[in-house]
């Protein structure tokens, strides 16, 4: 079974098992680097989720933690993707088509249309096609098309 829970604060210990594990894994899909954060205490991991108007999510799959995504406010006032990545364990089981979803309605929740430039790198290694052809919301609320989207 597939979920995407809504992370908060307190929840900075399942981030930090994911993020690291995605920083390890696929390093080249990040700015970030697994040794900026590897050491990083708590208050580095806290720092993250109160970043005001942010979201971050995980995938569970099974019962285990299989993937992550974020959306962060960007400077035009668009929500943008990022921190994207998907477990190798749970790669073609629509876990990055279902994070990047959340990521969508978090933006429409909030009033912002997504940036068009949510198309990451990892999208094609990762997710495959559908997962880099769901990228935007032209206006808050109405999705564009995509798996499972009409």
């Amino acid at each position: 079974m597939l979920t995407v829970q809504a992370l908060t604060t307190g929840d900075w210990p399942v981030w930090r098992e994911v993020r690291l594990a995605a920083l390890a894994e696929a390093p080249e899909a990040f700015k970030s680097r697994l040794e900026d954060w590897d050491n990083g205490g708590e208050a580095q991991w806290r720092a993250r989720f109160e970043m005001p108007g942010t979201y971050n999510a995980v995938a569970v799959l099974n019962g285990r933690p299989a993937g992550m995504a974020s959306g962060v406010p960007g400077d035009d006032g668009a929500g943008e993707l990022r921190s994207v990545w998907v477990s190798p364990r749970a790669r073609g089981r629509s876990v990055g088509d279902q994070l990047i979803a959340a990521v969508q309605d978090w933006a429409a929740r909030s009033g912002r249309d997504v940036s068009p430039a949510m198309s990451l790198s990892w999208g094609n290694r990762e997710c495959g096609v559908p997962c880099a052809t769901m990228v935007a919301v032209p206006a808050a609320g109405r999705h564009l098309a995509g798996p499972g989207r009409r």
